[in-house]
């Protein structure tokens, strides 16, 4: 696994859950459904084992279908004992309220479609995709995709000892001054801004640590990426240069961090944990959730 490979652009990040959101959009017709349909395909993008993952071709489109399979299972009409009929997902607490959201705001157009043609019409007409393509898109994971043997470990608990570890680390280390945390955290983003993988490594130590808290919302990193030579190449990769991708200096947690956005939305922020004179490790939040106070109006 190389994690610098593995690293998406934000602008990469933000346009897969877009699309996957959309596409939930226009087959519930209900935004706040969506949003909980996309959630669940990243569970079970995250429930799949590292060699699961690694096997799948296309993502995005993996991603897509999953998404389409779930809305099929909420526009299903109920079936003996309320199940949707023809649904293969399991019930659970999960799916409470999905089904009343949904039923208050389909359009009446779509009950004159059957589900395999809502599905046909959002996935290809709308999104330009091939059935062939989409169908294909990810080569057989095992006998039940929902339920993979050996499950990954969720992106929250991700090596809770690693990080209790590095936190200790970084705590005992005898903390920078405002001035030089400001100065680290400058010269931190003009080598991003440059692309200037030697250059920010040398800001880094040999051994610092960058956690990567995606929430399950967004295909991030679930593990700790250690080591300068790792780091580096992980951070520009996630802070890709793109015209609608701007990084500036901001106050974090009372230390000058790295703000990312994405046209005018937050959608990372970076805290920088500097001893000495280099970054001992590095906190890139990039869980929608956790960043909507930077995206509130006026903050």
């Amino acid at each position: 696994m190389d994690p610098a490979g593995d690293t998406m652009p934000i602008s990469e990040l933000l346009d897969e859950r877009r699309h996957l959101v959309e596409v939930a959009h226009w087959m519930l017709g209900s935004r706040m459904a969506a949003e909980r349909v996309t959630d669940e395909a990243y569970r079970e993008w995250y429930g799949l084992s590292d060699h699961q993952r690694a096997r799948i071709q296309t993502p995005r489109a993996w991603l897509t279908r999953v998404v389409g399979s779930i809305s099929l299972a909420r526009l299903a009409p109920p079936g003996p004992g309320g199940d949707a009929q023809g649904s293969t997902r399991k019930g659970g607490p999960r799916d409470t309220g999905l089904e009343g959201e949904v039923s208050g705001v389909l359009p009446r157009t779509w009950d004159t479609l059957s589900p395999a043609e809502r599905a046909a019409f959002v996935l290809n007409d709308a999104f330009g995709g091939a059935r062939g393509n989409v169908a294909g898109s990810v080569q057989p994971t095992g006998p039940d995709r929902t339920e993979p043997a050996d499950r990954a470990e969720p992106a929250d608990c991700a090596e809770p000892a690693d990080r209790a570890r590095h936190s200790l680390r970084a705590r005992r280390a005898e903390p920078a001054s405002p001035r030089r945390q400001d100065e680290i955290a400058h010269a931190v983003r003009q080598a991003c801004a440059d692309e200037d993988v030697g250059r920010l490594a040398s800001l880094l130590t040999h051994d610092v640590t960058a956690f990567f808290d995606g929430g399950g919302k967004v295909r991030a990193l679930t593990r700790p990426v250690t080591g300068s030579g790792q780091v580096a190449p992980s951070l520009l990769n996630l802070l890709a240069r793109h015209p609608r991708t701007t990084l500036h200096t901001c106050p974090v947690n009372g230390r000058t961090g790295l703000v990312a956005r994405y046209d005018d939305q937050v959608a990372a922020v970076v805290t920088l944990d500097v001893t000495g004179s280099r970054v001992v490790q590095v906190w890139v939040v990039l869980n929608p959730d956790k960043l909507r106070s930077w995206n509130r109006p006026g903050s």
